[in-house]
């Protein structure tokens, strides 16, 4: 039989079980509707879903609709419990996304929205509720449209010209067959439909059945039933224990087919298959053999973990919807927490989002949850499964830490007879990128086993940030380099070297605290929008009027979490009961009040001994600890950074937070310098005060006065970089390089024949194999071509370096470090633009002083004649003056 894999998604309070239950009852599944007031419903099978009323976990019912078996996930449709809807979405076909006619699209709404785009999942709309009053199907369609997709379509008036005309407007192919024929095949909207171009919106109430039969037909209708490899993969979405505390191991088989006794492994792991279990509501049914397209729980497995891929199947990404909130749990006078741990991490196996952490200086266990909803949730399933009654604490803000640059982190651990150093690059990720991993190290310089070894300690670990102790993010970590020794490396000397390298360079970057937004939805009185904004500003969050109807106005906007921690209780205060707060979780971004936090957290990295900073190092026979501040004094490896115009430039965009070239003032590099390198320095720590970025890269600078000094001018151009950021060079880079090349080096020739400096043009030739270096002439300025391995930024460094006391050098170029760099030889800088901006200026005064010479050379005529002539001449010009008046 067909097989197909559908999720029901919703707000809460949207009527998603109820619509489930209608499903059910429809399609002859069930003989008798539930209610989930009633505690009924069929898919709320647990006990405390059914005593609060709603979808905690996510739930499987099979529906036979023709020849099709689908398989109807029911999610949890409230904010707290996302992540156990989000791990479903890995395995869904299509979406049932529910909404309410009377309330519209929600905060929640527009968060399922996003994660159903993300995860590329069709989708199919019920609008719910239409049977209450004030429920009007053309405003919520437009309304469909402006806060969701234009593709959203009513399916209720099918045929119909209109119904045609708006699906042309979504798809090419539909519009051609549309002007052809005046029709849109069936085949060409259901693949309109699974390309994310159309949402087929159908309008009722599940609990009266109205349009239920007809959105079941319209599913079966528009839907295409997906292909599958015969290559066996599969995906874990979920982990549970059934009443004998069996472990159950949800997936979907994307291919091939499995059978009981068949052997399952990931690579580091292999377990056999002892049962399959196809689920319906409570009951299941144990079947020998599964084909693909299948949703079922296999008994035997004790190491899976949710998102995890068997076979051709990878593991899937880190889930967008995270906890943030942090409380302790309390535990009973006489209970163990050491005891209690291993328990508690068998309901963090069943729901990852509760992330138990332990706390060792504490000593104390700590839950990361969604929300206080499930705090209740979670003290009873303690109490039910291992009959304990714990309390939590007043509960904090998760915060996060990234990084502002990019840097290189040196780890070394080298007690005796045992040796490993990892360098580390670590750069900054896009905003809700989580941590990212990658190598980019030669096998000559370390075996391609211990990178692969590097690479797995980085993964294994939750990697602390120096501010506050918080988890790292958005952060991409990638090992460039490391040594290990013949005889004396084990493997657990890379593990140290690898966090060790981390900690460094977290220590030497730019570090950002990060804390939870959400994004909100507020609808109140139009009267007390302003009582609202301001509230939104104390907040230090922003916020715009959406839309107004009538005496109601809708604001949306974000805030910090923590700001808005029991703000709804406010709001129905002060707008006696009319207000509604909907939020949802925005992401991480930088923290409002860092020292604060920083303060009340009152972390100190240097004595976290977990999470140690510095290195190992051995000398004499015995081993030394080193400083992270000085460990790049005593390291092996030569530094990977060293000599990298391509990391360089990065550092430069990281470091200038801006793309527009412009000369960078002294002052202006010291700020830079003090708040990237060691910008950790004298945080609430005890290590010694270590050598400023200036002291310790740069030699001390006498600026020269060169009024008072008459040097020889030199001006040394870093030729393609200027190349790059002249528009009028750069639009021929592509189809002309050479033709760019030389246009730069004429107009430069011209500068020169004006300012009458010493013009040095610098090529990058260091790819080209074997090429020497090369110096030309070229009229009146020369041209040089480096050597091979050697850069640019390296020729120019060192000819100012050599040469800063003998000339008066200035270097134009907009390579960030590069200019820092010049500024602490003693040098003058151009950025690309300020070269542009210098050579326009002197043209024009050329020009300008030409035309002014003109001027006083021109010869007139009147000059030319007598004074009896001139004379004559003007009673000419009279007469004809009088003439014409």
């Amino acid at each position: 039989m067909n097989k197909l894999i559908i999720g029901i998604l919703a707000h809460v309070d949207a009527g998603k079980t109820t619509l489930s239950e209608s499903i059910l009852y429809t399609s002859g599944k069930i003989g008798k509707l539930g209610r989930v007031d009633n505690k009924d419903a069929y898919l709320d099978t647990n006990e405390l879903e059914r005593a609060r009323g709603i979808t905690i976990f996510s739930k499987q019912a099979i529906v036979e609709l023709g020849e099709t078996q689908i398989t109807l996930l029911d999610t949890p449709g409230h904010v707290d419990f996302s992540a156990e809807m989000e791990r479903t979405l890995q395995v869904l076909d299509y979406a049932i996304l529910v909404i309410s006619g009377a309330d519209g699209v929600q905060g929640h709404t527009k968060t399922l929205w996003r994660l159903l785009a993300m995860y590329q999942i069709p989708i199919f709309l019920f609008i719910n509720k239409m049977d209450q009053p004030g429920t009007e199907k053309d405003k919520i369609l437009s309304d469909l449209k402006n806060q969701l997709e234009d593709g959203c379509i009513d399916f209720g008036q099918v045929m119909s010209d209109e119904f045609y005309d708006q699906l042309a407007m979504c798809d090419e192919l539909m519009m051609e067959s549309y002007l052809e024929t005046g029709l849109v095949e069936t085949n060409q909207i259901k693949q309109a439909i699974k390309e994310r171009k159309v949402f087929p919106c159908f309008f009722g109430s599940a609990l009266r059945l109205d349009g239920i039969e007809e959105f079941l037909k319209g599913i079966n209708t528009y839907t295409m039933l997906p292909s599958y490899p015969d290559e066996f993969g599969a995906k874990v979405f979920k982990i549970t224990r059934d009443d004998q505390g069996n472990r159950l191991t949800h997936m979907k088989l994307n291919g091939g087919r499995l059978k009981v006794k068949d052997a399952l492994t990931n690579r580091v792991w292999e377990e056999k298959v002892n049962q399959i279990r196809i689920y319906s509501g409570q009951k299941y049914e144990s079947v020998n053999e599964v084909e693909a397209g299948s949703v079922f729980a296999v008994m035997g497995l004790t190491q899976t973990k949710p998102g995890e891929g068997l076979g051709i199947e990878e593991v899937s990404d880190t889930p967008v919807l995270e906890p943030v909130l942090s409380y302790q749990i309390i535990l009973p006078e006489g209970i163990d927490p050491r005891m209690m741990l291993p328990k508690l991490r068998q309901i963090e196996e069943e729901e990852p989002e509760l992330h138990i952490v332990w706390e060792e200086q504490l000593q104390e266990i700590q839950a990361q949850i969604m929300g206080e909803v499930q705090i209740e949730i979670l003290q009873s399933m303690i109490k039910t499964r291992f009959g304990v009654e714990v309390s939590f604490d007043a509960g904090r803000i998760v915060y996060k830490e990234t990084i502002g640059n990019v840097v290189e982190g040196v780890g070394h651990f080298e007690p005796l007879r045992h040796y490993a150093e990892v360098h580390l690059l670590l750069e900054p990720g896009e905003p809700g990128s989580g941590l990212e991993f990658g190598i980019d190290c030669s096998e000559d310089l370390l075996g391609k086993s211990w990178q692969r070894l590097i690479l797995t300690h980085l993964e294994e670990k939750t990697h602390k940030g120096v501010l506050t102790g918080s988890a790292t993010t958005d952060m991409k970590i990638t090992l460039v380099a490391g040594r290990a020794h013949n005889k004396h490396t084990e493997g657990g000397d890379f593990r140290e070297a690898t966090y060790r390298a981390v900690r460094q360079g977290l220590k030497e970057a730019n570090s950002i605290l990060l804390e939870p937004y959400y994004s909100f939805q507020l609808e109140l009185p139009e009267k007390m929008v302003g009582r609202a904004m301001t509230d939104i500003e104390k907040m230090y969050g922003t916020c715009e009027i959406s839309r107004t109807d009538g005496e109601m106005s809708v604001l949306v906007g974000s805030a910090p979490v923590i700001t808005m921690r029991n703000y709804q209780k406010e709001v129905t205060s002060y707008t006696k009961g009319l207000g509604k707060l909907f939020c949802s979780l925005k992401g991480y971004l930088p923290c409002h009040n860092t020292l604060e936090v920083m303060e009340s957290i009152g972390y100190d990295s240097e004595r976290d001994l977990g999470n140690p900073t510095g290195s190992v190092f051995c000398a004499h026979g015995a081993g030394f600890l080193v400083d992270w501040n000085e460990v790049k004094d005593y390291m092996h490896v030569e530094s990977y950074l060293k000599g990298k115009k391509e990391v360089s430039e990065k550092i430069a965009d990281y470091q200038f937070r801006e793309r527009e070239e412009r000369l960078i003032s002294l002052d202006e590099i010291d700020k830079i310098i003090n708040s990237t390198f060691y910008s950790n320095q004298g945080k609430k720590s005890t290590w010694k005060r270590s050598k400023s970025a200036r002291e310790s890269y740069y030699e001390p600078t006498t600026y020269v006065n060169r009024q008072k000094e008459n040097k020889e001018e030199y001006l040394l151009v870093d030729g393609y970089n200027i190349i790059h950021a002249w528009p009028e060079l750069n639009e021929h880079v592509d189809e002309n390089m050479h033709g760019a090349r030389m246009k730069l080096l004429d107009i430069l020739c011209n500068y020169q024949g004006i300012r009458k400096c010493q013009i040095i043009v610098v090529f990058d030739a260091y790819r080209l194999l074997g090429h020497p270096e090369e110096v030309i002439d070229y009229h009146n300025i020369h041209v040089v071509y480096t050597k091979e391995a050697q850069t640019a930024d390296q020729y120019i460094e060192k000819f100012a370096h050599d040469n800063q006391k003998k000339y008066d050098i200035t270097v134009a170029t907009s390579d960030g470090l590069q200019q820092i760099i010049i500024r602490g030889a003693g040098c003058s800088l151009l950025s690309a633009r300020d070269l542009k901006e210098e050579i326009d200026r002197v043209n024009d005064k050329l020009k300008n002083e030409f035309i002014e010479t003109q001027a006083k050379n021109r010869n007139y005529l009147l000059d030319t004649l007598s004074q009896k002539d001139k004379l004559k001449m003007e009673e000419l010009m009279n007469e004809d003056n009088t003439i014409e008046e």
